[in-house]
């Protein structure tokens, strides 16, 4: 017997959450693998590796060709644009940050999309929205400015001095965090009735993309045995699985709940990534999660359908 409609959205919806789960330890592997390869190098690795094995897997189920031809062009442009812009200020981020204690603040910057994408779902998706919006888009912002300062008073010189120290990291994680955002909402727009979407084909762009920025850039790389687990795990797991599954849960799920849950990735996340590389967090760090997902929860509970 066939799932009911309400079924299938349901388990897209889980799709969603356990694509918030599997990019958790995305921020923490990333960082190691960037450290031996370097960021356009990791990048294009685990982009060309994920894109490849996403192919092969849609082959071997027949008819990829003609469900790519079917995807709407502004998902497949407008979409896989936004795709590549995530990805490679994403890895740059991680890779450019200067210690690893930094990339945790970088992670979360990233991890601003949750609430972004509920702001875009606004104008995009004809949400209203109720008067916690504002806070929580506030709290989540402030946020990151804990995450940004070293532990003692949050004041907005300290703030200054640690971007200007190192601007980059900062500066492409905020891009990335504002490109998740606009994808995920124009995703549910431009694709919501698309019997597939087209992430090996944006992952292979990405990757290409990346490995034309390593050739540029002369990047060196020292490949080990812990490299090539690495760059499996992440191609299999976030730049696949995780993107597949986030892909399903936005054109065929239920955009909110994902979203919401969504929200604690930023814990998640630096926990994992404490683990993984070491680190011994500050309180600020914990302070910054807990406004960014608080911030997140109340922009969720005042979003609304039309």
């Amino acid at each position: 017997m066939l799932p009911s409609g309400g079924e299938r959205t349901g388990l897209h919806t889980a799709l969603g959450c356990a694509a918030v789960l599997i990019w958790s330890t995305c921020v923490g592997i990333s960082r190691s693998l960037t450290e031996g390869l370097g960021p356009v190098t990791a990048a294009a690795a685990m982009l060309l590796l994920g894109g490849g094995l996403g192919f092969a897997a849609a082959a071997a189920r027949g008819g990829a060709l003609r469900r790519l031809r079917d995807v709407p062009r502004p998902y497949l442009f407008g979409c896989g644009s936004l795709f590549a812009v995530y990805m490679l200020s994403l890895y740059l981020a991680i890779g450019l940050a200067a210690t690893r204690e930094e990339v945790l603040v970088v992670g979360i910057i990233n991890y601003l999309w949750p609430g972004l994408t509920l702001a875009f779902s606004i104008p995009l998706l004809h949400k209203r929205t109720g008067p916690l919006f504002v806070p929580g888009m506030a709290a989540a912002f402030a946020g990151t400015v804990f995450a940004a300062v070293v532990p003692g008073p949050a004041t907005l010189s300290r703030l200054g001095a640690a971007l200007a120290e190192n601007p980059a990291p900062y500066a492409l994680a905020f891009v990335a965090a504002v490109s998740w955002g606009l994808y995920s909402a124009l995703s549910a727009r431009w694709a919501s009735r698309a019997e597939g979407g087209a992430v090996p084909l944006f992952l292979l762009v990405s990757g290409a993309l990346a490995l034309v920025l390593r050739f540029v850039l002369g990047e060196q790389s020292h490949w080990t045995g812990r490299a090539v687990i690495e760059t499996i795990y992440m191609a299999v797991g976030p730049s696949l699985i995780a993107y597949a599954f986030w892909d399903a849960a936005l054109r065929r799920g239920r955009i909110v709940p994902v979203a919401s849950f969504s929200y604690l990735t930023p814990l998640f996340s630096t926990a994992v990534s404490c683990v993984y590389l070491g680190i011994a967090p500050g309180w600020n760090l914990w302070v910054a999660c807990a406004l960014v997902i608080g911030g997140a929860v109340l922009c969720g509970r005042s979003i609304r359908d039309r």
